[in-house]
């Protein structure tokens, strides 16, 4: 983010006014952070900060003769599902590529003074983080011709244990889709994840860089060519769990991140999108935003990023208004005590992305000197940001009915039991020997506390009425994912960022 558009964005917060709770954002942002090294798969790097968390998976892929160790697991248990890996890595790229200015990229005395103890180097776990994912997706798309592996781990065998991942003894099959059995939006999210990565290692890594864009080329017209839905040709392993909905979304996604990444080929990218728009859905006005469905992130992300794309403003005005309180076109539900609420399990992941929209479309809008249109009512970009943070992300914080964090490790009362098999173990550190399939569900159901802190967790988050049950086998409020903690990383980089400025 360039410093003019820092401070007009900084102008926006100081507008939508300070009335909301004050936390530490950066504390927030590092745990956010730290999250996802709790949820490492594979060999575990020498700087590893989870100290609980061991090496796992480390033959992951042998079954089908590739390597596919490393990656995420992508919430309480042991599998890795290749589509919300993918939608974390594109929304950890993004969070970076549209936020990563407002975090710290070292250590030093002078941030010490700003955030507390001896400074963070918050840029480079969160790149730490991208690579990790990105290095998992990359062997997943590379590893054999016109094949992607898509899943590691059987979810209904693994299901049936509660155990450590470094106990695992569950099947470790692998999953692809081929042109025979095709899934072009777990590849057309894998290319969007791998183009937007390779934008954020352009600087500073320019080789890795142009090795994922390559391969984003190549997984991208393979979906394009091979149309189909993985919840078609692998339905007995992804459903119930991550059934998609539809392709359509994902190949033009994946279409609008290539045009972004690919400075030489960004017309081929922005004809196939003019071509193909209309005929992929990007015209159907959609009011949600998760692993599953893009549409509308698709349409603000086009309307921001690319030239001669404005047709899509007033799609995306129609979404913005549809989540502002009191503006013509709402019809977003909020809890009563302000938490903007989906029905089904995992509520804060539609917080979280809905946040995070919100603020980058408050960011052009301010770039450009524009405002949302509802009606007679324009909506400037302080509301923007002053919804995003008192009604979602301060809420997750703390500021809520419950006076409850829903994030780990912050604050002073926050879940204490985690639906997550790692945290509510003791460790390989602790008790080195294996814990076995069916010995572990005394912890699933044990009434004690974690016996390891998940630290930067976001777990489901509370009911309708904001009553939250803090109990393990409450899988759906208690349970955290990378695709819930990913855009949330950027949403606490902007307003950590905003603190920055407004220190002393």
């Amino acid at each position: 983010m360039s410093r003019a558009c820092l401070l007009l964005v900084v102008a926006a917060v100081c507008l939508a006014g300070r009335e909301a709770a004050t936390f530490n954002y950066a504390d927030a942002l590092d745990k956010a952070i730290l999250f996802f090294e709790a949820q490492r798969s594979g060999k575990l790097p020498p700087g590893q900060r989870v100290a609980w968390r061991a090496d796992s998976g480390l033959s992951d892929g042998s079954a089908d003769g590739v390597d596919l160790a490393g990656g995420y697991y992508d919430a309480g248990d042991n599998v890795k599902f290749g589509l919300p890996m993918a939608f974390t890595v594109t929304m950890l790229s993004w969070s970076v590529i549209e936020f990563g200015d407002m975090m710290p990229e070292r250590r030093s005395s002078f941030l010490g003074g700003i955030f507390g103890g001896g400074g963070v180097a918050q840029l480079d776990n969160a790149r730490a983080a991208v690579r990790w994912g990105a290095d998992y997706l990359l062997k997943a798309a590379t590893a054999t011709p016109d094949t992607l592996y898509v899943q590691v781990a059987d979810p209904y065998q693994d299901h049936r244990c509660w155990e450590r991942p470094e106990d695992m003894d569950t099947p470790r099959s692998v999953y692809k889709v081929t042109p025979q059995s095709p899934g072009s939006d777990v590849a057309g999210e894998t290319a969007a994840a791998l183009a937007a990565a390779s934008i954020v290692f352009r600087v500073s890594d320019p080789s890795y860089s142009a090795k994922l864009l390559d391969a984003a080329q190549l997984v991208f017209d393979f979906a394009d060519k091979y149309r189909g839905s993985y919840s078609d040709s692998l339905s007995s392993v992804v459903c119930p769990f991550y059934c998609s909905h539809s392709y359509h979304d994902e190949l033009l996604w994946a279409a609008s991140w290539l045009h972004l990444a690919s400075p030489e080929k960004k017309d081929v990218y922005l004809s196939y999108i003019g071509s193909n728009g209309l005929a992929l859905g990007a015209e159907q006005d959609d009011f949600t935003f998760s692993w599953d469905d893009k549409r509308v992130a698709t349409k603000g992300f086009l309307q921001s990023r690319a030239d001669g794309l404005q047709l899509y403003k007033a799609h995306t005005d129609n979404y913005i208004c549809s989540l502002v309180p009191g503006a013509n076109g709402f019809q977003s539900q909020y809890t009563p005590g302000g938490l903007l609420f989906k029905e089904g399990d995992s509520n804060m992941q539609y917080v979280t992305s809905t946040a995070f929209l919100l603020l980058t479309y408050a960011k052009y809008l301010s770039s450009s000197a524009a405002t949302v249109s509802c009606g007679s009512t324009a909506v400037s970009p302080s509301i923007l940001i002053s919804l995003a943070k008192k009604q979602q992300v301060d809420y997750i914080l703390g500021a809520n009915p419950a006076g409850m964090s829903y994030m780990v490790g912050f604050g002073a009362r926050y879940p204490r039991h985690v639906h997550h098999r790692g945290a509510s173990m003791p460790s390989v550190r602790d008790h080195p020997a294996r814990i076995g399939c069916d010995e572990g569900f005394r912890y699933l159901h044990s009434p004690e506390p974690d016996r390891n802190l998940l630290a930067g967790a976001v777990v489901g988050g509370p009911d309708a009425g904001d009553a939250f049950a803090d109990g393990r086998d409450n899988y759906a409020q208690a349970e955290p994912s990378t695709y819930t903690n990913a855009p949330l990383v950027g949403a606490l980089a902007f307003f950590a960022g905003a603190h920055k400025i407004f220190t002393p």
